[in-house]
């Protein structure tokens, strides 16, 4: 395999495994506080939760050669604290919610993020690149043949399906609620299958605490 298929392949599992882990790890604090598994799904389709693949992209490519454990952990802190900051302020801007308002953290920045969660990235960036890491690299070349890549393509093409889907209609929420009525047949297909309480059912912890 060609040195940048390879880590595009790379890129795609980890955004993969770690949306999954993001999902899980996400439903797993809430039953931890309030017993009660939440779904914190980031995608109509599937388990996923994108902000921790993400996550696990950026801090791949800033981190897997550096191997002193206190500048893992320092680099991850600032790097995951930022990663959260900026998707929120995106989310916000393009769709007009948000998904989480730390406000009642101590040092927290406009309630996208907070020391505490900081510090979960740095200790989730130290943990991914000195455990998670070499685990998923022997995973991947498990899929290194013909079949593998055939599988990797079929669900490459099915997760950006699932993304594009996923933009579409929280964009038309948002339009709705300003009054915006669809223009084109896909803007109305949209509209039937993924009406607010679909969305609302799916998306059940976005806010609309910022008006655009």
């Amino acid at each position: 395999m060609k040195h940048w298929k390879r880590i595009l392949f790379t890129y795609f599992w980890l955004f993969l495994i770690g949306s999954i882990i993001g999902f899980l790890y996400e439903g797993l604090l809430e039953l931890l506080k309030n017993g009660t598994w939440v779904n914190r799904q980031g995608l109509i389709y599937g388990p996923f939760s994108q902000v921790y693949g993400i996550g696990f992209i950026i801090i791949y490519w800033i981190l897997h050669k550096i191997q002193k454990i206190s500048h893992l952990f320092i680099i991850g802190t600032i790097t995951g604290g930022c990663i959260e900051y900026i998707l929120s302020l995106l989310q916000e801007y393009i769709f007009g919610t948000i998904s989480w308002d730390y406000s009642n953290y101590l040092f927290n920045i406009n309630g996208r993020t907070s020391l505490f969660h900081a510090l979960c990235w740095g200790l989730l960036a130290l943990l991914f690149v000195k455990f998670i890491f070499p685990i998923l690299i022997k995973f991947c070349k498990l899929f290194e043949n013909k079949i593998g890549y055939f599988i990797t393509w079929i669900l490459l093409i099915l997760l950006i399906i699932d993304i594009f889907i996923s933009i579409v209609a929280s964009i038309r929420q948002d339009q709705r609620k300003h009054h915006i009525l669809p223009k084109y047949p896909f803007e109305k297909f949209i509209d039937y299958y993924y009406p607010d309480e679909r969305m609302n059912q799916i998306y059940n912890n976005k806010q609309y605490r910022y008006e655009k």
